[in-house]
């Protein structure tokens, strides 16, 4: 393993994406590690950019090949995993690897790289505030909204196995705050 890994992580709705995509414009020693999942692309997603959106026959396959660094079924019917090819592809490029993954994902990449690791909960600064960011999005039946604000609800409960935690509260503010984390991690 050669270079460094930065993930974020958070609940759905907390803000991590924003964060890992002005880190990315602002930086050019990083690159993204796209993630594949068996989920449908939600609206103006792309194959490649935002998620490798594959089948589920496929996923399982690439379990059985062992061709994740780590995967799991993040809600009921989706499956979620980081490929090893993607993270090899960042470091032949000589960059560090940035992760965009759910909770349990980050604290799995935590575990695995270890030192090589900076680990980042973006944390809202309310139950309540995610609730209404996430109806906001437009993107979710009531149903798969009360499902991911009951599971950020127990995510929430992770956010001591990362190295640090970011309320994100005033988005500049955290952009700084997580600037100067990554600088940080980089430079030691």
């Amino acid at each position: 393993m050669d270079g460094k890994v930065i993930i974020f992580s958070a609940p759905s709705g907390a803000g991590k994406t924003t964060v890992v995509r002005h880190l990315l414009q602002s930086r050019n020693d990083l690159a993204f590690s796209v993630s594949a999942t068996t989920r449908e692309p939600r609206n103006g997603e792309l194959d490649g950019r935002d998620y490798h959106f594959i089948s589920k026959a496929d996923f399982e396959a690439k379990v059985h090949e062992r061709a994740f660094v780590e995967w799991e079924q993040v809600y009921s019917g989706s499956y979620y995993g980081t490929l090893k090819t993607e993270v090899e592809r960042i470091w032949l490029a000589g960059k560090h690897v940035v992760f965009d993954v759910d909770v349990v994902g980050g604290v799995n990449l935590c575990k695995i790289y270890g030192d090589q690791a900076l680990g980042i909960f973006i944390k809202p600064p309310s139950l309540q505030v995610l609730a209404e960011r996430l109806a906001k999005r437009g993107t979710e039946s009531p149903e798969k909204l009360q499902e991911r604000v009951a599971k950020a609800e127990r995510e929430l409960a992770y956010e001591g196995e990362f190295n640090a935690v970011l309320v994100n509260d005033d988005l500049a503010v955290t952009l700084k705050n997580a600037e100067d984390l990554v600088s940080a991690f980089l430079e030691s």
